[in-house]
């Protein structure tokens, strides 16, 4: 056979290839179903034939034809039905209605359709088997009772019909039971796939944070310590002739700041290594094809990492109480800085006063970098729900050298993004002095 294309049958299911059979197995069921109703239907023409008087090869003939009807039977329930109707007066094609009854109660027509066609398929064989009961009989010169032909009648007729339709409709509603649950499971999957694709991205970005969170403090630990040790260093240089004793504890503030550094890297280092261990271990194979809510626990676990990674910040991180010793580290670096604090001193969340230590570490920082020499000022204010800091600092002294200092250009980038991640407001540019002020608000809720 040649295929021509898809089609849909009476059941709602778009069949490809064999016409409009989905299978092959499908096509031989319906061609043999419709040899065996044409041998039926030819056998029970001889019979026809005699009785209305007509030559026995037109009955075998007629026969044939209207038995191999069935074959279409998927794709024109209807007209099987019909056509087994219509000869049901020649007493033939009794499994071409049987078939073509299931066929038609487990399709798709609507009901109305189908009830009025059962309806005439009984009332059909009820009328014919009333006649031939009662024509036996009376050729046979019986005495029944009067509810003999009825009853007789009632339980054929019924006997025909009832249960193909009954079975037709149960399959019917099986079939489409099953092609809802598949519809149903299709989006299920469609869902899974999609959280899936939600928490990888979320994994991302989680991952993507944290490596921008430990830039930023390891670019704050270098920036603010190198700097000040560059500044010693070129201090030490300076005097190291004229003034030993001095070079001495220039000497030793160096190494200070840098093992100051060195630990505070170290701390870093150690939260990355620690959330590299937690991350669950790639598997080594693949053992089955790969499932949507497996992949929704893989990303998820991957955000769990990530998300414990930066959890696992060190509590005891800088805080404003050290502020005063920051800015004791830039007046023996040789800058002139004034501390001055507002309200009463409490105790906030350690993420307020972490950001808070680096909004001023790093504005110092910029000090050192581009205007040496310059005075600076650097403001603390308590207030009710919010603490302010403001660092402004006078035009850069010409005489003072230059330390040469690299800058990255991330210094404000990362101050901005630390104080707006805690809901704050940061502020910075330039006065009409010639200087430059950096002024931050961070909201707070006092520590417990």
């Amino acid at each position: 056979m040649t295929t021509t294309g898809a089609h849909q049958d009476a059941a709602g299911t778009v069949a490809r290839g064999w016409w409009w059979w989905g299978r092959r197995r499908s096509a031989v069921l319906d061609v043999g179903l419709a040899v065996v109703s044409a041998l039926e239907c030819a056998a029970e023409g001889v019979g026809s034939a005699q009785s209305a008087g007509v030559p026995v090869p037109v009955g075998v003939l007629f026969g044939l034809v209207a038995g191999s009807a069935l074959v279409v039977r998927r794709r024109w329930p209807i007209a099987v039905v019909l056509v087994s109707i219509a000869i049901t007066p020649a007493e033939m094609g009794y499994l071409m209605g049987f078939v073509g009854l299931y066929t038609l109660a487990a399709s798709e027509v609507p009901r109305r359709i189908i009830a009025a066609l059962a309806g005439m398929s009984l009332a059909a064989v009820f009328i014919v088997t009333f006649v031939r009961v009662r024509q036996d009989i009376t050729a046979a010169e019986l005495d029944a009772s009067s509810w003999y032909v009825p009853l007789m009648s009632v339980i054929l007729s019924l006997g025909l019909n009832a249960p193909p339709v009954l079975f037709g409709l149960y399959i019917g509603a099986r079939r489409r039971l099953m092609e809802s649950l598949r519809e149903r499971a299709d989006s299920l999957e469609q869902e899974l796939s999609l959280l899936a694709d939600r928490a990888e991205q979320r994994a991302q970005m989680a991952r993507t944070e944290e490596r921008t969170r430990i830039a930023r403090e390891m670019h704050d630990v270098v920036a603010h310590r190198v700097s000040l040790m560059v500044v010693h260093a070129a201090a030490l240089q300076a005097v190291a002739l004229k003034d030993p004793q001095k070079a001495v504890r220039n000497a030793a503030l160096v190494g200070d700041m840098g093992r100051q550094a060195l630990t505070e890297l170290r701390e870093m280092l150690g939260v990355l290594r620690a959330g590299e261990d937690e991350r669950p271990p790639a598997p080594r194979a693949p053992v089955a094809a790969p499932v949507p809510l497996a992949a929704v626990g893989r990303a998820a676990a991957s955000a769990a990492s990530a998300a414990s990674a930066a959890a696992s910040v060190p509590e005891d991180g800088p805080c404003l109480d050290e502020v005063e010793e920051l800015v004791e580290q830039s007046r023996q670096a040789g800058m002139v800085v004034e501390l001055r604090v507002m309200g009463e001193a409490r105790t906030y969340a350690p993420d307020v006063e972490q950001t808070a230590y680096r909004v001023v570490q790093e504005a110092l920082t910029n000090v050192h970098k581009h205007a040496a020499g310059a005075e600076v000022v650097v403001r603390l204010a308590h207030r009710g729900d919010e603490v302010a800091m403001q660092v402004e600092n006078g035009p850069s002294d010409g005489a003072a050298a230059d330390a040469g200092l690299p800058s990255g250009g991330n210094g404000l980038v990362g101050m901005r993004e630390r104080v707006t991640a805690l809901g704050g407001v940061f502020v910075s540019g330039a006065t009409d002095e010639g200087g430059f002020r950096v002024s931050a608000v961070l909201p707070v809720s006092p520590a417990a």
